[in-house]
């Protein structure tokens, strides 16, 4: 089910380039001018400098695939309109996404978090678990979808809410599942934030977790 999500969020960038092409010819029939319509993002545009520009090279995040790096600002026409496309390497997926330029917020590509907000990330995993008393289908649509928010705090809610201390209980095969994806997300960013290894990134987050279900027994 969870991959399915993936991919149907991965399919929105070639919709976009299409819908594009087709802006582009209706704009050339009207001969009116073209203006990108940028939706609010609840953290991308928290964190997303006004004067950031993408370049090759940088660390980014995408919401349905986590930590990213771009590897080029590429030249296409439309429609006889240039277009800029930046390509965005997902190492760990062993995949390459062409974003458009005037959709890249849109889509929810980001700059990494600063670190202040990553600090915030783990005062979060420090906080009680918040857990809803609905049945865990619709939990783990919820958990999901802060996972794919491309938000770390959110991410970091997850982790929270499905930790558990393996001494004293088990997690489900689900909820196992949903944990480690919220930890890798959150992992290699921070590890990028904080200029560190990802396996001190891994024992760091961990350790934290553990710290909190200790005090709070």
């Amino acid at each position: 089910m969870f991959e399915k999500v993936n991919r149907n969020l991965t399919k929105t960038i070639f919709l976009d380039i299409i819908l594009i092409k087709v802006h582009f010819l209706l704009l050339k029939l009207k001969k009116v001018c073209y203006t990108p319509t940028v939706s609010k993002q609840k953290n991308g545009e928290k964190e997303m400098s006004k004067d950031y520009t993408f370049n090759p090279g940088d660390f980014v995040v995408y919401p349905a695939h986590g930590l990213g790096q771009i590897t080029d600002i590429e030249q296409t026409e439309v429609a006889g309109q240039k277009l800029e496309l930046i390509a965005v390497n997902f190492n760990k997926d062993k995949l390459t996404l062409r974003i458009p330029m005037p959709n890249a917020k849109k889509t929810g590509l980001r700059q990494i978090v600063t670190s202040e907000t990553m600090d915030e990330a783990v005062r979060t995993l420090k906080g009680k678990a918040k857990i809803k008393r609905v049945q865990w289908g619709k939990r783990s649509q919820e958990y999901m979808a802060k996972i794919n928010s491309g938000d770390v705090v959110s991410v970091a809610e997850v982790l929270r809410d499905l930790y558990k201390d393996p001494e004293k209980a088990e997690q489900t095969y689900s909820e196992r599942q949903i944990y480690e994806q919220a930890m890798n997300r959150l992992v290699a960013e921070y590890a990028i934030v904080k200029n560190i290894k990802e396996s001190d990134a891994i024992s760091k987050l961990e350790s934290v977790l553990h710290t909190k279900s200790i005090s709070v027994a």
